[in-house]
């Protein structure tokens, strides 16, 4: 079984390039007013409404540290932190906002985890 997380926004093109060419998503499909986009197993959309859904955080989990620290050179205009270690949750791991204000994340675990 799979799922899509939706969010509302007042920016579709711009939040949809953000995504897409700032961090990697790609388009998986386009319906009338929404864009749903993949991020290797997570699926996400956005959909074009009179006012943005800016609550909750997009984790993206990559594979290690590097994977982090390549994001945040990517990233580094939206970012609200610098690449750190979280020890309480074993995780490497920065902060950033979309356009919108959405906050964005990128971790790796530090610790083995069940493939998904």
């Amino acid at each position: 079984m799979s799922g899509i997380v939706f969010f509302a926004t007042e920016a579709l093109e711009e939040v949809v390039d953000f995504y897409c060419t700032d961090v990697g998503a790609s388009v998986w499909l386009e319906q009338p007013d929404c864009t749903i986009l993949q991020y290797d197993n997570l699926l996400f959309g956005f959909c074009d409404r009179e006012e943005a859904d800016t609550d909750g955080i997009l984790t993206f989990v990559v594979e290690t540290s590097a994977d982090v620290d390549d994001a945040y050179g990517t990233l580094a205009a939206y970012a609200t932190d610098d690449p750190h270690e979280n020890d309480r949750y074993q995780i490497y791991q920065f902060f950033a906002e979309d356009p919108e204000g959405r906050t964005v994340e990128f971790q790796t675990f530090l610790h083995e985890t069940e493939p998904i």
